[in-house]
């Protein structure tokens, strides 16, 4: 693979978001309860990060970090429809196949209100693992079905956990998706040679710090952290450059009572700021992108 190190070398396109602001923001609310990999669900290992890490040995059945799981579609998932509804909030889900063939009703309830359902995936795993193409598209295919019969879109947007194959974009385009957000290396979309959009994604600004060494303890730690990131971004939006900023979250992460305060003073925080930003689906921000930066 050949990395490109030097993206837009500092002269970055002229795109104003289409409604007059120079940043966009995308909240992105990730729907993977369920499709975390279980041994009791017969898969051939179970995921180990949770609100510990797992000490059932490797190759049994562990249903509390399931159970663990379960609390965001059982309990979190409602909370944040809640907030969604009372911010007049859209967001981007980032929806895991099985996820969305689990809990169904609870992915169709959240895709109310204009968001948008993007595929994460059949399981949340990386794509990087698949060792043939064949079996990654037939992934795709089988979440983005579920993803349709729970909410009736179809996805436009993919995101994997970790990274892709080497065959996932060429996978996208020729299923007609628009963008891919397995890029962690911009502040603005760019256009990829298999004719996808790249919205990246971030991985700071996200509740998942929660779970992991020297990240996010308190609620109070990510608002601080967000909000000293969007003073950045406009400021330099103020001196006509063009950013995105992305904030991420998960239902049994943000969901739980004790950071749920996060997520409400983080709505309440961009809401403050409509005038200033364009807050945005990622699939209106790479529609946006390619309007203003077509492909040449």
């Amino acid at each position: 693979m050949t990395r490109d190190m030097i993206g837009y070398g500092g002269s970055w396109p002229d795109i104003t978001w289409p409604n007059g602001a120079r940043l966009a923001v995308s909240v992105v609310v990730n729907f993977e309860e369920g499709a975390e990999q279980q041994v009791g669900d017969g898969d051939p290992i179970t995921e180990r990060i949770g609100e510990v890490i797992s000490v059932v040995p490797a190759g049994r059945a562990d249903p509390g970090q399931a159970q663990i799981f379960a609390y965001g579609t059982r309990a979190g998932a409602w909370r944040v429809a809640d907030a969604l509804r009372r911010y007049q909030m859209p967001v981007t889900f980032f929806a895991c196949g099985r996820a969305a063939e689990r809990a169904a009703p609870v992915l169709a309830m959240l895709a109310q209100g204009g968001h948008e359902v993007a595929n994460h995936g059949w399981l949340w795993r990386p794509h990087a693992d698949f060792g043939q193409p064949e079996a990654e598209a037939a992934a795709l295919d089988r979440a983005s079905a579920a993803i349709e019969a729970a909410t009736g879109q179809r996805p436009r947007g993919f995101f994997c956990r970790g990274a892709e194959s080497p065959w996932t974009r060429r996978l996208l385009a020729e299923r007609g998706y628009l963008y891919t957000s397995n890029g962690f290396d911009d502040d603005l979309p760019y256009h990829d040679p298999s004719g996808l959009v790249v919205v990246p994604y971030a991985l700071d600004s996200n509740d998942m710090k929660f779970f992991h060494p020297n990240g996010f303890v308190g609620a109070g730690e990510m608002v601080e952290y967000v909000r000293t990131a969007l003073d950045v971004l406009q400021a330099e939006a103020q001196r006509g450059l063009p950013r995105v900023m992305n904030i991420g979250f998960h239902l049994r992460i943000i969901g739980r009572p004790g950071r749920f305060a996060a997520f409400e003073q983080i709505l309440g925080l961009l809401a403050g700021h409509r005038a200033d930003l364009w807050i945005a689906t990622r699939e209106e921000i790479a529609r946006a992108f390619a309007e203003a930066c077509p492909w040449r």
